[in-house]
């Protein structure tokens, strides 16, 4: 009998630094086997006994807590229907440095002048250390951080393949430490480590506003390395009073802005031993302030940033004025590496979009200061200087851009397409769904989802990878489900929830991004500064609904647990909202409030349905949003409840539960009229109605048919914004009206999806009219929200859908529904997504009019299938036709 496979540690693979001190594990059954009946694991220095359970994902280990540096090699075997199994393959977790104390290393500074430079226009500071070894090393980490964004070299080599890191945290509260495995990389004798330092995060312009020094106005880098001997003794070396430190070849660097490096300031074999550092200074010790804080360093409990993929341009245009302008053919995330021409000095500039005249367009990437409303720099412009020395290479990697284009200012001679590099930089996400059709247009509508998708997930979810590249809550909060079908986003998503709940204000409200550079001293500011940042409806509910979509996918009921109490603070913030205030509209014509007014969330600040189509962009700002914000109440009120029944706290799920039902009839009581229509009559308001539960019953079929009248009396276009287009077709052909959730699929006149992918979108548009029909670019064109729609692709024209409300025996695809909608024309369609049990596919085709259906199960897991036809089925592990 085969072994188990697929061996994981918490949401990780083979985890190095990991800061779990016993740590959950996961396996997927040998094939050909439906049922796991008990399991045994052992390590290198324990064994359990055989444990009687079904469980096979996120299981507890029961061994000895791993200490600090431990690694901990570890394999399981099962008994299941066909027997029992043999050990599986070795896998491995290695901890961190677990403890403050662990840490012998002291923070150091670079050397900087006073006035330090304007934010920007910071340069890169270097910082080496020499070091002597005796031979023997077995085993040698280097674990390393910084206030900034870092890369770590020793004897001339680069250490790991890691980009942007520590990554972007609520630093105030969590920092994380990378851990490497340089065994390699040592010799006996000398031995030098270096880095490079720059903003980043932690002191660059980041966010809408640009605004820096956000988290503190000096950058620093810690660092220890463990060499391990022979003899079981361990050599330690961290930075120190003893470190060095200047300036290198980076003058200035800026994750918005862009990086300029000046080749001819290179001092080279700076990383390698025997170096000169004459002139180079004392780095400067640090234990003030943050630095004193070593509790809050930990590790990620998401995959690092890499370089993951490179991408040849399609084309290089020379235009006549000589500028040229690289076209990559895709819309990326990251950077370009250039073979730098001799004595070049040349000006990068990265764009969207291009004008009538083929060149770089960037003035709809220009953000707006929200105080004074003045229109703000496009950024993302690098510069790079040769120094005469054939063979150089340019890669700005303490910077990111959003770009298709790259115009390239200064080059005497045109470039070749061999010269220039995309290089596509994200969170190293695994891979877990797929989906194809008999439709190219559809095909490529998936793949612009996905690259849309790819193009914000470096290090945290954002809003777009160029403009403003804010990790806003509402944008993952809606499209969290979506990327859960194409990634594993477990660890990425918790990684980005505990900046979220650290940054949590004292009222339990929350603000509309994570991580906030204010953090949590900006909810003392006036209240008038604050409201479009904190507080709004939907984008705080986040955090009930990013766990709930977390739970039903990846059956983690430790993400309900860790994050309830953020939940709890947040729809308390949110009930004592709807009861203290009132919209002055609501205040004007109904002076006496009603007595469910009580529950009726409509003032304050609230985005609404962002981005609805033809909505006026200013409006927004002072509108009743009461349907919205109430709708959202019920909706993580509801939620609440059911989470603190899977969680034990039986009294919460009662109170919220009363919670719920009393927002429920506020907002009946103020949006349903007599006749059963609703108010605002937008199409949003009935999808949401629908889609919530908002409505009774007996009126679900009407509100559908007004829906239907909304969009064809629309022209059959969408006419949701951000939030309601995730549900505006599941809701169609959830009510029998599939053919209209098709039409509005296959609209190609805008306001569509179709519109993007005819006008040459590669990533979806912040605004339907990204491109309009004169070929002007409009905003970001790299904003995954209307992407939500690809969701339709796989739970309904493939039909893979976990369940609604899942209880831990069927959370995480254990059981699942596969109920395939053909229409459209379509003639086949094939999903695959690997759920934390294995693979599970639907293929269906249309031959000779009959439709068949073909289903693969994975072992531990079954299906409810459901056909076109209404035939159900159960399918079991396996592969299964149906006709």
């Amino acid at each position: 009998m085969p072994a188990p496979t697929h061996l994981r540690v918490e949401h990780l693979e083979a985890p190095l630094g990991l800061h779990v001190r016993r740590p959950r594990l996961s396996w997927q059954l040998p094939s050909g086997s439906s049922r796991q009946f008990a399991y045994q694991l052992r390590t290198q220095e324990w064994e359990s006994a055989r444990v009687e359970s079904d469980q096979s994902v996120l299981v507890p280990f029961a061994g000895p807590e791993a200490a600090s540096a431990e690694r901990v090699v570890w394999q399981v075997k099962v008994w299941t229907d066909v027997g029992e199994s043999a050990w599986s393959e070795p896998s491995w977790w290695e901890a961190g440095l677990l403890d403050p104390d662990d840490w012998s290393a002291q923070w150091i500074e670079p050397d900087e002048t006073e006035p330090r430079p304007e934010p920007g226009a910071r340069p890169g500071h270097l910082f080496r250390h020499e070091f002597a070894l005796p031979s023997g090393v077995v085993r040698a980490r280097l674990y390393a951080t910084a206030h900034g964004v870092y890369e770590a070299f020793l004897n001339g080599h680069r250490v790991g393949d890691l980009e942007l890191t520590p990554g972007f945290t609520a630093y105030r509260d969590t920092l994380h430490v990378q851990a490497y495995d340089v065994t390699d990389l040592l010799v006996a004798g000398d031995n030098t480590l270096g880095a490079v330092l720059t903003d980043g995060w932690f002191r660059g312009r980041a966010g809408a506003m640009r605004l820096a020094d956000s988290f503190g106005e000096r950058t620093g880098f810690l660092c220890q390395l463990h060499a391990h001997h022979l003899d079981d003794s361990v050599t330690v070396v961290g930075t120190d009073g003893s470190w060095t430190t200047a300036v290198g070849e980076i003058t200035s660097a800026d994750l918005m802005d862009g990086q300029t490096d000046d080749l001819r300031r290179r001092q080279r074999g700076w990383t390698e031993a025997g170096f000169d550092g004459a002139g180079w200074a004392k780095a400067r010790t640090a234990n003030d302030g943050l630095y004193a804080d070593f509790a809050r360093l930990t590790a990620s409990p998401a995959p690092p940033v890499r370089g993951v993929e490179e991408v040849r341009p399609a084309s290089v245009a020379v235009l006549p004025s000589g500028v040229q302008v690289v076209d990559l053919g895709r819309n990326i995330n990251g950077w370009v590496r250039l073979n730098v021409p001799a004595d070049a000095d040349l000006t990068l500039s990265y764009g969207e979009a291009l004008g009538a005249d083929g060149d770089l367009d960037t003035e709809h990437l220009r953000g707006v200061d929200f105080q004074t409303g003045d229109l703000l720099s496009a950024g993302q412009v690098d510069r790079v200087i040769g120094s005469g020395r054939p063979g150089e290479v340019f890669e700005p990697r303490h910077t990111t851009h959003g770009f298709q284009y790259v115009r390239i200012e200064g080059a005497e001679k045109p470039l070749n397409l061999a010269d220039v590099t995309g290089v596509v930089v994200h969170t190293d996400l695994r891979p877990t769904g797929r989906f194809e059709c008999g439709d190219e247009r559809l095909n490529q509508l998936h793949d612009a989802a996905v690259w849309g998708f790819r193009g914000n997930a470096c290090d945290i979810p954002t809003d777009c990878p160029q403009r403003e590249r804010a990790g806003w809550t509402g944008d993952w909060m809606l499209f969290v489900p979506t990327a859960a079908y194409l990634y594993d986003v477990a660890g990425f998503s918790v990684k980005w929830l505990r900046d979220l709940a650290v940054d949590q204000w004292d009222d339990g409200c929350l603000t509309n991004f994570a991580p906030d550079p204010g953090g949590r001293a900006v909810q003392h500011l006036p209240p008038e500064l604050l409201d479009q940042f904190a507080g709004s409806s939907a984008w705080g509910d986040a955090s009930v609904i990013v766990p709930w979509e977390l739970y039903r996918v990846y059956g983690d009921l430790e993400i309900l647990r860790e994050f309830r109490p953020m939940m709890v603070r947040w729809v308390e913030f949110a009930a004592e909202r709807a009861r203290t205030r009132r919209h002055p509209d609501r205040a004007a014509a109904r002076p006496e409030p009603a007595a469910h007014e009580e529950f009726l969330w409509d003032g304050g600040f609230h985005w609404g349905e962002w981005c609805e189509p033809g909505a006026d962009g200013q409006a927004f700002r002072t509108a009743d949003q009461g349907a919205v914000a109430t709708a959202y109440l019920y909706r993580s009120a509801a939620l609440l409840s059911r989470i603190s029944a899977l969680t034990g706290d039986d009294a919460d799920a009662e109170r919220f539960g009363l919670l719920a039902e009393r927002a429920l009839h506020a907002w009946r009581s103020e949006y349903i009229a007599e006749d059963g229509s609703l108010t605002p009559a937008t199409q949003a308001t009935y999808v949401r109605a629908i889609a919530f539960g908002l409505v009774p019953d007996d009126l679900r079929a009407a509100t559908a048919d007004r829906l239907v009248k909304l969009v064809r009396d629309a022209g059959t276009h969408v006419g949701t914004g951000f939030l309601a287009t995730p549900y505006l077709l599941p809701v169609l052909a959830d009510t029998g009206h599939l053919d209209v959730a098709y039409d509005l699929l296959f609209q190609d006149t805008e306001p569509s999806w179709l519109t993007m992918i005819d006008r040459g979108a590669t990533t979806i548009w912040e605004e339907w009219n990204g491109i309009d029909a004169n070929g002007k670019a409009h905003a970001s064109l790299n904003h995954y929200s209307k992407g939500a729609v690809i969701s339709f692709l796989h739970t309904h024209v493939a039909g893979i859908r976990p369940p609604t409300d899942p209880d831990p025996g069927s959370a995480g695809y254990r059981r699942f529904t596969i109920a395939p909608q053909p229409g459209g024309g379509l003639a086949r369609a094939r999903a695959e997504f690997e759920s934390p049990y294995g693979v599970i596919s639907s293929a269906w085709r249309i031959d000779d009019d009959a439709f068949v259906l073909e289903v693969t199960v994975p072992p531990g897991a079954e299906a409810d299938v459901r056909l076109p036809d209404g035939r159900a089925f159960q399918a079991l592990p396996g592969t299964h036709t149906f006709r």
